[in-house]
């Protein structure tokens, strides 16, 4: 194979995984603003009950477990095994984040909805709850811009290889939102789950669970950055609150 055909192969290799990785994260975004809205209540899933509801622990379990897995070094190793070689390692982000958008694709579209209807917001209640759900996904938004764009969308991956470079990944972020608190896009993440105007079963197991993993899964995040950062992490951890802005301030004032 000559120079140019491994270019052309390259190149035709990067937007071809660019194109199924954001093709995807459209689509899981879509499921999840309609998923959540309507709560819970939009999935295809035609499961009988009560066997519904172990389908449904499944796919809501699945997203977790595997989104973590994949960060550990074994999880880094399969995913660099995702696409040919040698550019497994140079895709492993757009990988990654194609994998995590199928997962809640398959989670919002194949849920199967119970049908029961808890509270749904009417009239003033309504608006102000769409005014704040759009709210957190525009804060989600930020986040992620915040965070690095590229490698929350996976473009880093399929860029890098477009330009025939290696990965650079963004820097410690701290600006933005990260000044308010250092987990803005779980924190965003989820105001989304909760800020819904029809609340169901459904949606108070989805809300409760990725919550509960909001809140905990970020410590994996901050030891990796520690062991990369060292003490710029620590002084980034000590002077900004982990998730509720207002804490850190009133423990220092307190000491």
């Amino acid at each position: 194979m000559t120079g140019t055909e491994t270019s052309l192969s390259r190149i035709g290799l990067a937007l071809t995984y660019g194109a199924i990785c954001h093709g995807i994260f459209a689509l899981a975004g879509l499921a999840m603003l309609v998923g959540l809205f309507t709560g819970m209540q939009s999935g295809f899933g035609a499961v009988p009950q009560p066997y519904a509801w172990v389908v449904n622990l499944l796919l809501l379990a699945q997203f977790p477990l595997a989104h973590s897995a994949l960060l550990t070094p074994k999880g880094r190793k399969a995913l660099a095994r995702l696409a040919p070689a040698p550019h497994g390692v140079t895709l492993a982000t757009t990988s990654y984040a194609t994998i995590a958008s199928l997962q809640l694709l398959v989670l919002f579209t194949l849920w199967t909805p119970s049908g029961v209807v808890l509270w749904r917001a009417e009239g003033a209640a309504f608006w102000t709850l769409c005014l704040c759900y759009g709210g957190s996904w525009l804060l989600l938004t930020k986040a992620s811009f915040d965070a690095g764009p590229s490698v929350q969308s996976g473009a880093l991956g399929w860029m890098a290889l477009l330009r025939g470079r290696r990965p650079v990944f963004p820097d410690m972020p701290e600006r933005g939102l990260f000044r308010v608190v250092r987990q803005p896009i779980y924190v965003a993440f989820a105001l989304t789950l909760w800020c819904v105007p029809v609340w169901t079963p459904d949606q108070l197991l989805v809300a409760s669970v990725y919550t509960a993993y909001c809140i905990t899964a970020p410590r994996l995040k901050e030891q990796r950055f520690l062991k990369i950062y060292g003490d710029r992490f620590r002084a980034y951890k000590a002077r900004v609150p982990y998730w509720i802005p207002l804490l850190q301030r009133r423990r220092q004032n307190d000491a």
